[in-house]
Order: structure tokens, then C-alpha cells, then sequence
């Protein structure tokens, strides 16, 4: 972990192809979601390319309780990479963000990472108002082993 970021990865045994068909769909994120936090999409397409944005309904009681986000995907590579910015629905990105990379070992087992990295967030009322990390290391591991599960019902 750094004072910026913190990852935690994980081998699972399943094609690339699968995981990436979950992580892309909006829809199940809060099924895979480790901090309890994602409540469900906002109707959002598929992710297919760096420029979307997609809405997520939200629970934080930190942020006052329900809570809508934009997140602008920044990073898209087909079964290797999806990373996005989060920003307050309506709002500019204010630094942190996701990134979900995968790696294939073989036909049925995939490295799977998770990067949660808020290094880019300067705005001081920002760093004053979320305490970072906004989530746990374990929280993302818990994301893992929740896609993991979501994934063996493929």
C-alpha cells in the first residue's frame, strides 16, 4: 500500500472472457462491490470504450446517506483493462479512481487487480471532507472474492 493507493489482487479460475463481461456491465457492480457502498446502476450501458459515463446509486452515510455518481472511463482495453474517475453525479472527477486490470495465465485462470488510487485528489475542502482511503484494503479483496463468486455463476 501506498500513502496514495492501495490494489489487492487475486487468481480465479475462469476464462478472462467471463470476468471482463461482469466488470463491463454496470449492472453488477454492486453484486461485486466489497464496501457496501454500491447500491445499483443507474441504467448505464454496458461499458465498451474510454470517453463513457456511467451512474451509480449510492450509500455512504459519510456523504449524508443515498447519493448518486458519475464515473468517466478513463481506461478500456477488451479483456485486459477498465478503469474510471468518480465524481459527485453532475460534478467533474475530483481524482480518485478505479482501475480493474487482468491478466490471463491460461483458458481458466486470470490475475485479477483491483487499484483504488486517490494520488491525484489536490483540492483541499476535497481531502478536508473524504477521509482517503474511502475504502479498505480488505474491501477490495472482499470485491474480489465477491467477483469471484459472481463469476463461478457464469
Amino acid at each position: 500500500m501506498s500513502e496514495t493507493s492501495i490494489s489487492a489482487s487475486r487468481t480465479i479460475d475462469v476464462p478472462v472472457e467471463d470476468i471482463f463481461h461482469i466488470l463491463s456491465n454496470p449492472e453488477r457492480h454492486a453484486e461485486i462491490d466489497g464496501s457496501g457502498m454500491v447500491q445499483s446502476d443507474d441504467k448505464t450501458d454496458r461499458i465498451t470504450e474510454v470517453g463513457q459515463k456511467f451512474s451509480m446509486n449510492m450509500h455512504w452515510g459519510k456523504m449524508g446517506g443515498d447519493y448518486k455518481t458519475d464515473n468517466h472511463v478513463i481506461g478500456y482495453e477488451e479483456n485486459k483493462l477498465l478503469a474510471w474517475k468518480t465524481a459527485p453525479a453532475g460534478e467533474e472527477p475530483p481524482g480518485w479512481e478505479w482501475v480493474w486490470e487482468l491478466t490471463s495465465h491460461s483458458h481458466d485462470s486470470t490475475e485479477v487487480s483491483v487499484t483504488y488510487d486517490w494520488s491525484a485528489v489536490t483540492d483541499k475542502e476535497v481531502l478536508k471532507q473524504v477521509d482517503f482511503p474511502a475504502v479498505s484494503e480488505e474491501d477490495l479483496e472482499s470485491s474480489l472474492g465477491n467477483l469471484a463468486a459472481a463469476v463461478s455463476g457464469v
